[in-house]
C-alpha cells in the first residue's frame, strides 16, 4: 500500500469513533401527549422526516398495484473481505498466499470453502459464488458497490459519490415498499457514512431510513388506548391549538397535509411489529446468533416478511478491514478467524429461514463488501486492500443457484474469466425487482441520468 493510499485509509479510520453492538433504540413517541405528532412528524424519524417517509409510502400504494412482492437483502462486510480466506481458498498456492486457513469441501462438488465457513458450505447448493466481482472503481467506502455504478466514486473533495444514488435508494424511487404502510428503504447499522450509500442528488425523500433508530419509535406506550388515538376529531382539535408554536407557512402545511396517512402508519402497528425481535422464539434467535450481524439478519427478514423492499445488513463498521495485527480489527487469523463464525451462521440462518417462509424465491440475497484484500499475506499477518477482484455470494430470487460465477487466477489477485462489474451487479438487483433497466431520474439541472451505467448488463449466470 502506497503512503498515499495509507494516509487517506488512516484519514478515513480517524473519522470514526468506537461503535456499540446491535442495540434497537429504546425511547418512544409520547403518543399521550399533545405534541407526539410534532415530535414524529416534524422532527423527522430515525434520520428521514415523517413527510419523506410518507412520501415512499405514497409512491408504493401508487406503483404496487397487482405486482408480486419483490426484495433484497444486502449483507454488507464492511471493510473489505478477503476472497483467499473465505469463498476463494487457494490450498495449492504458497503460504504466505493461501494464508493460515484451511479449507473444506461443499455442498457443490470440486468447489471449496474456507474451513471457518462450514454452515454456507453445508448449503452452497443454494447459493452461486462469485469470484470474479471487479471492484478497481471502488474505494474504502460504500458508494461505488451499494450504488453498483463504478460512476459512483469516493474523491475526498465533497462531492463522493457524485450525485449517483444506492440501489437501494433507486428501490424507494422506481418500486417503492411491499406494504405502503411501511419505508422501502432501511438500513441496518451503527455506522451510517461509512456502511451505507444513501441517495445522492436523486431527492431527500429516497434516502434510507436508519432502521436501528426507528426501532421503538411507533410503539403506543403503556395506557394508551387505540379508541382514543382513533378519535381524530378531537386530536385535530387538540392539534389545531399547537398552531401558535410552530410555523403557520410550509411546516403546518406540511404537518395538515400528513396528518390522516401519519395516523394510518401508527394505528396499523405493521411498524411497531416488524421490528419487535422479542416476538420470535429463542430457538430462531440462537439460530441466527446473538452477535450484531445475527440479529440485524433476523430483523432484516421480519422487515422484508412486512413489506420493506431493500434492507441493508452492516454487523460493524469496517469489521472485515483486516490489514494486521497491529489495527482495530487485528489480521487473518487473530481478526478474521473469531468473525467468520458469526457471518457463516447468520447467513445460513437467513436463507434457511426465507426458504421455511416461502420468501426465497422473491427475496434476493447478496453478501459483499467494498472490495477484496491482497494475494500475499503481510509482514502484521493481516491483508491490505486490493481492488483488482473480490468475491461474494448471491443466493434466492427465484434465480439459478448451486454454481460458481467466474474465476480468479492461481493467487486471487486478479479475474481470469466470468468478470462482475459493479454495474452488472446493479442490473441484476433491478431485473430481479421489476425495475426497467433503461430508466432514468431527473437531476437538479434538468438532466436525465441513468440507473444502469457503462453497460451494465444481467449476470448471465443468473438469468
Amino acid at each position: 500500500m502506497s503512503a498515499q493510499q495509507s494516509n487517506s485509509h488512516s484519514l478515513h479510520h480517524s473519522r470514526h469513533r468506537s461503535l456499540n453492538s446491535f442495540a434497537p433504540a429504546s425511547d418512544t413517541i409520547r403518543v399521550g401527549s399533545r405534541r407526539w405528532f410534532l415530535q414524529t412528524g416534524l422532527a423527522g424519524v430515525g434520520g428521514v422526516t415523517l413527510p419523506q417517509l410518507l412520501a415512499q409510502r405514497a409512491a408504493a400504494a401508487e406503483s404496487g398495484v397487482s405486482r408480486p412482492k419483490k426484495s433484497v437483502i444486502l449483507f454488507w462486510l464492511s471493510g473489505g473481505p478477503s476472497q483467499l480466506d473465505m469463498w476463494d481458498p487457494k490450498p495449492n498456492a504458497p503460504r504466505e498466499v493461501r494464508g493460515p486457513f484451511g479449507v473444506i469441501p461443499t455442498a457443490l462438488p470440486g468447489v471449496n470453502f474456507s474451513e471457518h465457513l462450514p454452515m454456507q458450505a453445508a448449503l452452497a447448493d443454494k447459493l452461486s459464488v462469485i469470484r470474479a466481482v471487479d471492484c478497481r472503481a471502488s474505494n474504502h467506502t460504500p458508494i461505488t458497490m451499494q450504488a453498483g455504478n463504478p460512476l459512483a466514486r469516493r474523491t475526498n473533495d465533497g462531492r463522493d459519490g457524485g450525485g449517483f444514488p444506492s440501489m437501494g435508494s433507486v428501490t424507494a424511487k422506481f418500486r417503492g415498499a411491499n406494504d405502503p404502510d411501511m419505508p422501502a428503504f432501511v438500513g441496518l447499522a451503527k455506522s451510517w457514512t461509512s456502511d451505507v450509500w444513501g441517495a445522492g442528488h436523486m431527492g431527500s425523500q429516497f434516502e434510507p431510513v436508519k432502521g436501528l433508530e426507528l426501532s421503538g419509535k411507533f410503539n403506543l406506550p403503556a395506557g394508551v388506548k387505540l379508541p382514543r388515538l382513533a378519535d381524530r376529531d378531537r386530536l385535530r382539535r387538540q392539534f389545531d391549538r399547537l398552531r401558535a408554536d410552530v410555523d403557520r407557512t410550509n411546516t403546518m402545511r406540511r404537518f395538515d397535509q400528513n396528518t390522516a396517512r401519519a395516523y394510518d402508519m401508527v394505528l396499523s402497528g405493521k411498524v411497531q411489529k416488524a421490528f419487535d425481535l422479542a416476538a420470535e422464539s429463542d430457538q430462531t434467535r440462537d439460530a441466527y446468533g446473538r452477535a450484531s450481524v445475527g440479529e440485524k439478519a433476523l430483523l432484516a427478514r421480519r422487515l422484508v416478511e412486512s413489506g420493506v423492499s431493500f434492507v441493508l445488513v452492516s454487523g460493524a463498521w469496517g469489521y472485515f478491514d483486516h490489514h494486521g495485527d497491529d489495527v482495530r480489527w487485528g489480521g487473518i487469523e487473530k481478526g478474521l478467524k473469531p468473525l467468520l463464525p458469526r457471518v457463516d451462521r447468520a447467513l445460513h440462518a437467513l436463507i434457511t429461514d426465507l426458504e421455511q417462509r416461502g420468501l426465497l424465491e422473491s427475496t434476493f440475497v447478496m453478501m459483499m463488501g467494498e472490495f477484496g484484500r491482497t494475494p500475499v499475506i503481510n509482514e502484521k499477518a493481516g491483508r491490505h486492500h486490493w481492488t483488482n477482484v473480490m468475491s461474494m455470494v448471491v443466493a434466492g430470487g427465484g434465480m439459478p443457484c448451486g454454481q460458481v460465477i467466474g474465476s480468479s487466477d492461481d493467487r486471487a489477485g486478479d479475474v481470469r474469466s466470468g468478470r462482475v462489474r459493479p454495474q452488472d451487479l446493479a442490473a441484476t438487483t433491478y431485473r430481479h425487482l421489476g425495475i426497467d433497466l433503461g430508466g432514468h431520474w431527473i437531476n437538479s439541472r434538468g438532466r436525465p441520468v441513468a440507473i444502469v451505467t457503462e453497460g451494465g448488463r444481467p449476470i448471465p449466470e443468473l438469468l
